[in-house]
């Protein structure tokens, strides 16, 4: 039988943020489930070591990124945006050309990205651009996950984008990806709209949610439910999977629930990419504060997708 762990490309994140920290910490944890690459300089990695008074493991495989990177512990900037950028890029590019199996992913800052001049938002506008196909955004853990149907766009934007063609599409994606589960589809309004009273996006939602529970064959779409009460313990004992219309309605009380385990997973792509649930954490930078429990679950994500 062989012993071969499947091998994933890593990507660092902010230079500035908790990322190296995290991944250095966990390396003996995650090396015994797979065979992890880190999209980092040598130099660069050593570096954070010493400011971190750890050692750099020697059985640690690299996938060198070239240019010159200073860390600079808490601060947004438009080096560590450029690093974060060029180490998610190569390590798509080995997930491209086969020498690993997918990409897990540390924290990136999108305005370190924009002083960079980067176009994307973040990760999944880069991975969608890249294939060409759309992505859909699933954050959480075994006891809850929430896929988004709008992501880093203003919130006065969201009722435009409820569209049925696109909302039906989406469903019906979600569905492909995740099987034959139950998904609790969440309103936009107060009070899923109260039958027009507060909003009729709803009527869009509905029609959305009836469409491909028809193409199923089966009503395992549910909504649009009200919001406020999605979150409450008796309703998520019911769903394991929610579909909420934008960021924060969804990932407000996702990680008010379970901030420390949870996960984000890029799904219908054509390479496996998991990511933490968190962001770069620069007020404990360098501090060794960071916890790993996010990225563990993420190597555990990646590898329930193969």
């Amino acid at each position: 039988m062989s012993t071969l762990k499947p091998r994933f490309a890593i990507s660092l994140g902010d230079l500035n943020g908790v990322g190296i920290e995290i991944a250095l910490k966990a390396h003996q944890t995650i090396s015994q489930k797979i065979d992890p690459i880190y999209c980092i300089s040598k130099t660069l990695l050593h570096d954070a070591a010493e400011r971190l008074n750890m050692v750099v493991p020697n059985n640690l495989q690299y996938h060198e990124i070239t240019g010159s990177y200073t860390i600079e512990p808490g601060l947004i900037s438009e080096r560590s945006g450029h690093f974060s950028y060029h180490s998610f890029l190569n390590a798509i590019n080995l997930a491209k050309s086969g020498a690993v199996s997918g990409v897990i992913t540390l924290p990136i800052h999108k305005e370190a990205w924009a002083l960079a001049g980067i176009e994307y938002k973040g990760h999944t506008d880069m991975l969608r651009d890249i294939f060409d196909q759309e992505a859909i955004m699933m954050l959480g853990c075994a006891q809850l996950y929430v896929a988004l149907y709008t992501e880093h766009i203003p919130l006065h934007q969201v009722a435009a984008q409820i569209e049925l063609k696109r909302l039906s599409s989406f469903l019906s994606s979600f569905y492909k990806s995740i099987g034959h589960q139950k998904v609790a589809v969440l309103g936009l309004n107060p009070h899923a709209g109260d039958n027009g009273v507060l909003g009729s996006e709803e009527q869009i939602i509905t029609e959305a949610i009836n469409s491909v529970n028809e193409m199923i064959g089966e009503r395992l779409f549910v909504g649009p439910v009200v919001p406020d009460i999605a979150f409450t313990p008796h309703f998520r004992s019911q769903y394991q999977y929610m579909v909420a219309m934008y960021h924060d309605q969804g990932l407000a009380p996702l990680k008010a629930l379970y901030f420390d385990e949870s996960v984000n997973i890029s799904l219908t792509l054509p390479i496996i990419r998991t990511s933490v649930d968190h962001g770069t954490a620069f007020d404990i930078a360098y501090q060794n504060r960071a916890k790993t429990l996010s990225y563990i679950n993420a190597v555990d994500a990646a590898l329930e997708q193969l």
